[in-house]
């Protein structure tokens, strides 16, 4: 599935007024009916004794905006498929899911960490979500809790989660220290749309010196976030766990101001389809949010454990490619021109993951020249890049340590 915000943030200028929230349940923790094509099973998450489950130890602010997913439905249309050496790829019909997600801001009230800043994720009850919501609630749980019970200490770049109840009406109430309320695509949009009121009112600036300035700033950001992201995936891989659901709107960010690039801290969010890849849980049998992903495992030739575990890597290294290319065209050309579906569809349908094919396509195109001029830094390192995290064999794709270490990452080209 695909993370969307439609409304991410609020237009609200208002200040925050806390208050308590009546309808909050006294559970300790989650309780969770799962029902899967054959069998029907309940079981109790027991949160980990760190975080933080009465509902009166926090407070809740106002709702500071909601997001969706959007279902892959089909993966075939018209005969336009291809195969390619690690399975097939098809054009996707993509359809709106039936979880709604809410965000609301708030603080902690009691205890050592009382007054932090929290933003709560508010999954629907059953009636409004079905069995769904409360499936994805309990994976975001359970993966968060997993990832920061870790010997290594926790990871700066993966949101932190303090604790979180269920309400009377059902609902599961996740919360998270704010680290931030911006994400990569809030980040994107705003900065295509300056592009395009710079041009549409000639604010450009006559200083050719302070362009470049710009340019550069906005690259340095740019491979910043980057930097952050990956670092947070790698992390998650390290401890067997996959996204499986990265993308622009999955990456929060403290700041958009290009001039704070040094003080930027992308996190990831959104783990609710994340996927338990331990080889002893593989063996066991497969998860009904990761349904999809193993049935295109299986259709790549990924038959074994071992294999199917490479597989899950290489997939979330996909959708980190996919991210790479939406932060080195959208944030660089006018408001409109390229989406997130727009390029992958381009990438996948139009050029079948050629990347040096699609190169010469946006050579000839100078809404895209700043892009094109950022992938081609260190002899088209970007590009480079970019053809090895899509590489149609997934066994070919890099580990996220390797893409870390790659010259375009490092910085060294900026």
């Amino acid at each position: 599935m695909i993370l969307v915000s439609p409304d991410c943030l609020s237009t609200s200028s208002s200040s925050m007024l806390f208050s308590r929230n009546p309808m909050l349940s006294s559970h300790l923790c989650f309780t969770i009916r799962r029902r899967t094509f054959r069998t029907k099973t309940s079981r109790r998450l027991c949160v980990a004794s760190s975080l933080i489950t009465s509902p009166e130890s926090f407070e809740v602010g106002r709702l500071i905006g909601s997001y969706g997913f959007m279902n892959i439905t089909s993966y075939s249309a018209g005969g336009m498929d291809f195969e390619y050496s690690g399975g097939q790829l098809k054009l996707q019909d993509v359809g709106e899911g039936s979880v709604k997600i809410r965000l609301y801001e708030g603080r902690i009230a009691q205890g050592s960490l009382r007054g932090t800043p929290v933003v709560f994720k508010v999954y629907p009850g059953q009636r409004a979500g079905g069995i769904e919501a409360d499936m994805m609630a309990a994976n975001e749980l359970n993966a968060h809790a997993a990832l920061q019970s870790s010997s290594k200490g926790a990871c700066q770049n993966l949101l932190m989660l303090v604790g979180g109840f269920e309400t009377k009406t059902g609902e599961q109430w996740l919360a998270f220290r704010n680290g931030g309320k911006y994400s990569a695509a809030d980040y994107a949009k705003f900065t295509s749309e300056k592009i395009s009121k710079s041009i549409s009112t000639k604010e450009t600036s006559w200083n050719h010196f302070e362009q470049e300035q710009k340019i550069k700033r906005r690259r340095y950001f740019v491979i910043k976030l980057l930097q952050g992201a990956i670092t947070g995936l790698a992390y998650m891989h390290y401890h067997d766990r996959l996204h499986q659901s990265l993308g622009p709107s999955s990456v929060v960010l403290n700041t958009i101001a290009e001039r704070e690039a040094p003080y930027l801290v992308p996190r990831l969010r959104d783990l609710a389809f994340s996927v338990d890849m331990r080889i002893s849980n593989l063996e066991d049998g497969l998860g009904t949010l990761s349904e999809g992903l193993w049935r295109r495992a299986i259709a790549a030739g990924a038959s074994t454990p071992m294999e199917k575990r490479a597989f899950g890597i290489a997939d979330d290294i996909y959708e980190a490619g996919l991210l790479l290319a939406y932060l080195a065209f959208v944030p660089f050309c006018e408001a409109g021109i390229v989406d997130t579906l727009s390029l992958q569809r381009l990438l996948e349908n139009t050029f079948r993951l050629d990347v040096e094919a699609m190169r010469e396509y946006c050579l000839a195109d100078d809404r895209l020249e700043e892009a094109v001029k950022f992938l081609d830094l260190g002899d088209r390192a970007g590009w480079q890049l970019l053809q090895a995290m899509l590489n149609p064999d997934f066994r070919k794709r890099p580990i996220a340590e390797a893409v870390l270490k790659h010259r375009f990452m490092i910085g060294a080209v900026v």
